[in-house]
């Protein structure tokens, strides 16, 4: 069996944010970086199914980027990745889900991977495309959202977070591709003696101009913090003296007493 799991590099959203002078993404000047937390379950399911398989099957890790995305990968073949695809693009955060997905179908279709795992959605654009869009450029059989997963002899089951808490039970025949929700499992930590293993695990760096031909459906206009609103104002003193003041407020500034 071989195995892909798509991961992406997102800044911390405990980051102070602020568009960039391009508007069209954040400043990452003073970003700190980590991988999208959907992934690590995405990766946890990957490594858990590897290890139910007794290590038979190849798992291969995918990400696209620049540079940096280089950390969030070791982290991925620490936590039980045999080895990693790094599709090189410096403008990443530029390419929209039909590109993203373009680029690693391209990459994938030659390689004979029996499943995919991607994260539900990504935290930093939440468009939750790329999965299903995968799935349909490899013609793959697909799941989303899912909190349960057991596998055996080619058949998954998949358990699907729907609305209103409702819950799906869902059967599919490999290959096949699935998207996981938060509380999948337990991502694990990596070990110390894992990530020095990590060190030495094959990391292909592929330029992405040698698998995008596709142009964007949806590109980004504009990138912009919502309007500041005015702030508040507090009255103090006796009920009867603040009553008038609060009705002449309303008067001056809303609508809701003429």
């Amino acid at each position: 069996m071989k195995i892909l799991v798509c991961i992406k590099q997102i800044p911390d959203m405990e980051s102070r944010f602020k568009p960039a002078a391009d508007g069209l993404w954040f400043d990452e000047s003073d970003l700190a970086w980590r991988m999208n937390e959907y992934d690590e379950y995405a990766i946890e399911q990957a490594v858990q199914l590897k290890e139910q398989l007794e290590n038979e099957p190849e798992l291969t890790v995918l990400s696209i980027g620049p540079d940096r995305v280089v950390e969030a990968i070791k982290k991925a073949l620490a936590m039980g990745a045999d080895k990693a695809a790094h599709i090189q693009d410096t403008t990443a955060y530029l390419k929209d889900p039909w590109q993203i997905a373009s680029i690693i179908a391209a990459y994938a279709k030659d390689k004979g991977f029996d499943l995919i795992f991607t994260g539900m959605q990504s935290q930093d654009r939440g468009s939750a495309q790329v999965g299903v869009l995968v799935a349909e450029l490899l013609g793959m059989a697909c799941a989303t959202t899912l909190v349960g997963f057991s596998y055996s002899d080619g058949v998954i089951n998949a358990k699907r977070e729907l609305e209103g808490g409702l819950k799906g039970l869902v059967k599919l025949q490999l290959p096949a591709l699935v998207t996981c929700q938060l509380g999948l499992n337990v991502p694990r930590y990596p070990t110390l003696p894992n990530i020095m293993k990590a060190k030495k695990k094959e990391i292909e760096a592929i330029p992405v101009a040698d698998l995008l031909s596709e142009q964007p459906l949806a590109p980004t206009a504009s990138f912009y913090p919502p309007a500041r609103k005015g702030g508040g104002i507090v009255l103090e003193g006796d009920v009867s003296e603040l009553v008038p003041k609060l009705v002449a407020i309303l008067k001056e500034k809303t609508t809701i007493v003429r």
